[in-house]
């Protein structure tokens, strides 16, 4: 074997990390020496139903200090369980997390327009997905299609979206068939998140009902989704897929594997759309009766990635081996978090927001950028029933 053509790429990829590290170094350096003056607004995806929400929240946040405004209603929808965010910051697509729609077994996805100046959220209208439970959606690159996983059913679709923002007919439906070891969770299928590779030319469903991870070939133009070669990557029996996230090198890439409570690291390549599997850990130090995780996000300069543990109630956080790509325990964050479901870095890299789907509250926590460690930078602040984060820039 030729030593110096099998250590190249992965001194490339350990050089591509190390350069990613220094230019977040470097921008974080120099806000901070601006006294960090970025802000946001933070929209926040809810459960309505059983709760006092109403629908979608926002609230202001000041990167500089690590504050928080008391969220307010920003639009009423029922079940916004997990929205997006196209990349003008013009619109706002929000699942309506139900199993019927228009008296068919189906969700549905709302499209709603952002007052630039207010940041209220103005119904455009909505569309059936096709399939029961949407759970997650997800843009493509120029925001002309919306693309949804469905827990219930088992499948995922594509939706058009309009020079106006508003949603259009189906352009793609898929559905998963099979089960898996756990009777009680993995009966069908369960697709339970869909993304897009940085290129935008793969779409990933992670399907907990089947533990695979299905790969499909994506048409931004025609917005069609069609069966790669091969189809997808299967994972440990009993895994129970959920959530996916893409290193920024693109790649490699993690997937949270819900009833197990581990994290499984992937090469990928991005010209095949192919992952192949180089390691799984653990999210909980023990196993913890009643424990799921369900998000994992990748720091943007690519050394840490974050794990949420719902029972366990704690983020746990990893180190990105920068030769292998695979993850070293650091250890978790607890405080203020209650069955923590989505959460999501803050634009910068600075801070990370948790929503607390049973703490009915978000939690603000300071990112050690040498360690990847959680500082908490105040007290939780109050929303009903959060499940979902996201971010637009704020004028």
């Amino acid at each position: 074997m030729d030593l110096t053509s099998s250590l190249a790429p992965r001194l490339l990829a350990l050089l591509v990390v190390l350069l990613q590290g220094l230019l977040v170094a470097g921008v974080l350096s120099a806000g901070e020496k601006e006294g960090g003056g970025r802000k946001f607004r933070v929209y926040i995806g809810t459960y309505t139903r059983g709760s006092d929400s109403r629908g979608i929240y926002r609230a202001e946040f000041d990167d500089a200090t690590g504050t928080l405004t008391i969220p307010v209603l920003a639009g009423e929808t029922v079940n916004p369980s997990f929205v997006a965010i196209d990349p003008t910051q013009r619109y706002l697509y929000a699942v309506s997390e139900v199993e019927t729609s228009e008296g068919k077994p189906a969700g549905a996805l709302a499209a709603f327009a952002i007052d630039p100046s207010t940041g209220d959220l103005r119904f455009l209208n909505h569309q059936p997905t096709g399939g029961a439970g949407p759970c997650h959606v997800a843009l493509d690159r120029q925001a002309r299609h919306a693309l949804t996983a469905h827990y219930g059913s088992g499948n995922a679709a594509v939706l058009a979206i309009d020079s106006q923002g508003r949603l259009g007919e189906r352009t793609a439906f898929v559905q998963h068939h099979g089960s898996s070891v756990n009777h009680q969770r993995q009966e069908k299928p369960h697709a339970h998140s869909i993304n897009l590779d940085p290129a935008g030319r793969f779409a990933f469903v992670a399907d907990l009902g089947t533990d695979k991870v299905m790969i499909y070939r994506y048409d931004e133009s025609a917005g069609t989704l069609t069966p790669n070669d091969p189809p997808g990557v299967d994972v440990a029996p009993g895994s129970g897929p959920r959530h996916f996230a893409f290193h920024p090198d693109g790649r490699h890439a993690y997937l949270i594997n819900e009833l197990l409570q581990t994290i499984t690291a992937f090469d990928y390549d991005p010209a095949a759309g192919v992952l192949k599997t180089i390691g799984t850990v653990s999210t909980v130090d023990a196993p913890v009766p009643g424990n799921g995780t369900a998000e994992v996000v990748v720091h943007p300069s690519g050394r840490f990635v974050y794990g949420s543990n719902r029972g366990d109630d704690s983020i746990a956080i990893f180190a990105v081996d920068p030769s292998r790509f695979t993850l070293e325990p650091r250890g978790h964050a607890r405080q203020g978090i209650k069955i923590p479901r989505n959460f999501a870095i803050v634009p910068g890299g600075n801070h990370l927001i948790v929503a607390n789907q049973d703490g009915n509250s978000l939690v603000v926590f300071r990112i050690d950028q040498q360690t990847g460690g959680l500082t908490p930078t105040g007290s939780p602040v109050a929303v009903p029933r959060p499940v979902c984060v996201r971010f637009t820039n704020l004028e």
